[in-house]
């Protein structure tokens, strides 16, 4: 079973466990062809998050594609360009691109497949080109005019002809393609072998060509990004020739006969798991699924989790066995009141004081182009006339016939985010934005750090076997739709794709992770299909309620291991999402 946010994805990932590849195969393979397909919500500039289950090892692991700030980014240096945050846009909030080493040691250390084979559909769509998804169009018409004015590569690469490209035509990246063909012939011409072919593909895009290309391209340009300024980048070849994807323990939560994992808290990963030990002193079966008790309830447990979020992660020492104490979490669940709380709460976890940033206080939305294109910071949905939300990030599941999953949230490098490489044909990422210009946070900048991410894949146990590898788009409201669609399954009875259809919500309650940084306390967004009498009872309780179209929040995807079968599901969301299996 292959489920993924866009169906060429999804065929390619099938394509691959049709001709006899496992799931980490598929996943590479659907990976690489997300770049293409979905360039407005991810691209090789970008990283990724994995979660896997090996059926080999009975285990779970972490593989981390995400990079770290660049050795001259640190506070000082910012503070001499004038700037409290880091930019959404431009070369200034770029980290080392991840995304192509996490996919190489996923398919070094699990799979089976061969470099060219699982790049070869990727080359293939860039090449040939893949059909304009609406919400590209609309992307590139938001930024037309940044393109034409400010960033000309951009123009060259994305307006064919001079022109926004219209939904349902073909759009071709054949840069791109003659950078993954280049990255192919010198790693066969490198190796033999598989594993030598991989480890040379690593070293053409770490230490040969692209490196050289990007670090060139960081070093002699300089262009106008969301501060209104001018700037190059801080990205050299030292920074990364010194980087390389690493696995990791995940991090875990036992709920109600369920083991969920998640990443270390580099990423914002355990709020999920925050948010369970919260609720798991809670009756929701006797509240009733999505009735008012029970929104509010899951409402006020994200505020208090999230507001951890916010004073205690990062890539540091995170006090993360106090955080999920049962003690700690029963003292915090005596918070959630009959009202919204309109405040920013977060807990003393073993007697430690909490410290939280200095907020720069916009509400105005952020310019085009910035943050991650999923909702705007100010938390304006940025939609389409139908009331869709344009655009999230990228998601994909697998499962395979002997029981190995995987769940990875690919992100960052979009289309919007930085000026293209001309000679590469992608564009560096801009999750250096979500690092602090304070001191003494555990996420503040700093050089070698990973920024505290909000990509977040899921993995589950029910009682004690593999079960489910899930996840959406979504930035900030991706450990709220999981969670939603978890509880969905575990307390509402409905079955995977009921789950996902289910109408959504999510709270804007804190500090956004992307420029400008702004927030919006007590606002609640739930899809219209929500009981308009849960609607008004949540505003009577004093939440600031803004309902959404009725198929607008959450980009969810699911493959499972359940009563004999493997099971899959995919979000109607947006009309791209699919599932699929044998």
């Amino acid at each position: 079973m292959v489920a993924g946010t866009h169906w060429l994805a999804s065929a390619t990932g099938m394509s691959v466990l049709e001709r006899g590849g496992n799931a980490f195969d598929a996943a590479v393979a659907a990976g690489f062809v997300l770049q293409v397909a979905e360039p407005h919500l991810n691209g090789p500039g970008g990283e990724v998050p994995i979660l896997l289950w090996s059926e080999a090892e009975q285990k779970t692991h972490v593989v981390c594609g995400q990079g770290v700030a660049p050795a001259a980014a640190t506070i000082e240096r910012f503070r001499e360009l004038g700037l409290d945050v880091v930019p959404g846009t431009g070369l200034l909030a770029a980290t080392v691109p991840g995304a192509f080493g996490g996919w190489m040691l996923l398919l070094e250390r699990w799979g089976t497949w061969r470099l060219a084979d699982v790049l070869a559909p990727a080359i293939h769509y860039a090449e040939h080109g893949v059909p304009v998804l609406e919400r590209v169009s609309a992307t590139i018409t938001a930024v037309e005019g940044m393109f034409t004015a400010d960033w000309p590569t951009s123009a060259a690469t994305w307006l064919p002809g001079g022109r926004v490209p219209e939904p349902g035509s073909r759009l071709a990246n054949p840069v791109l393609a003659a950078t993954y063909r280049r990255i192919v012939a010198e790693a066969e011409a490198a190796s033999g072998t598989r594993e030598g072919q991989l480890a040379a593909a690593r070293h053409t895009w770490y230490e040969g060509f692209v490196a050289e290309a990007i670090a060139e391209f960081s070093a002699t340009t300089a262009w106008r990004d969301s501060s209104g300024g001018v700037h190059g980048g801080l990205l050299t070849g030292d920074d990364l020739a010194g980087w390389s994807a690493t696995t990791e323990e995940p991090v875990s939560f036992d709920y109600r006969g369920h083991t969920v994992f998640k990443t270390g808290p580099w990423g914002q990963g355990p709020v999920f798991l925050q948010q369970l030990a919260l609720l798991d002193g809670v009756n929701l079966d006797a509240m009733g699924y999505l009735s008012a008790d029970y929104v509010h309830t899951v409402t006020e447990a994200a505020k208090l989790a999230f507001a951890d979020r916010e004073a205690w992660y990062g890539d540091a020492d995170v006090p993360l066995a106090g955080l999920l104490d049962p003690a700690y979490n029963a003292a915090r669940r005596a918070l959630i009141g009959p009202r919204a709380s309109l405040d920013l709460l977060p807990g003393s976890p073993g007697g430690r004081e909490p410290r939280l940033p200095v907020l720069p206080g916009s509400k105005v939305p952020a310019p085009e182009g910035v943050g991650e294109p999923t909702v705007d910071t100010a938390g304006l949905e940025r939609t389409l006339p139908d009331g869709q939300v344009r655009g999230d990030t990228c998601h994909v599941d697998v499962v395979d016939r002997w029981g190995n999953m995987v769940s990875a949230t690919p992100s960052g490098g979009w289309l919007q985010s930085s000026p293209t490489i001309p000679a590469l044909g992608f564009c560096l990422g801009t999750r250096a934005q979500m690092f602090w210009l304070q001191e003494g946070l555990p996420s503040s900048l700093r050089p070698g750090a990973r920024p505290r991410t909000t990509l977040s894949p899921s993995f589950a146990l029910k009682d004690g076997r593999p079960w489910l590898a899930f996840g959406t788009p979504g930035g900030d409201q991706q450990d709220q739709w999981s969670l939603n669609f978890f509880l969905a399954l575990v307390h509402g009875g409905l079955n995977l794709q009921e789950a996902i259809d289910a109408p959504m919500f999510h709270s804007e309650h804190f500090p956004s992770s992307f420029f400008p940084r702004g927030s919006r306390p007590g606002v609640l967004h739930v899809e219209e299909r929500l009981d308009p009498g849960v609607v008004a009872e949540l505003r009577r309780r004093g939440h600031e309620v803004e309902v959404q179209g009725p198929w607008s929040l959450g980009r969810l995807s699911a493959v499972a291991r359940d009563g004999g079968f493997l099971k899959a599901a995919a979000n109607p969301r947006g009309a791209q999402g699919y599932a699929a299996g044998r």
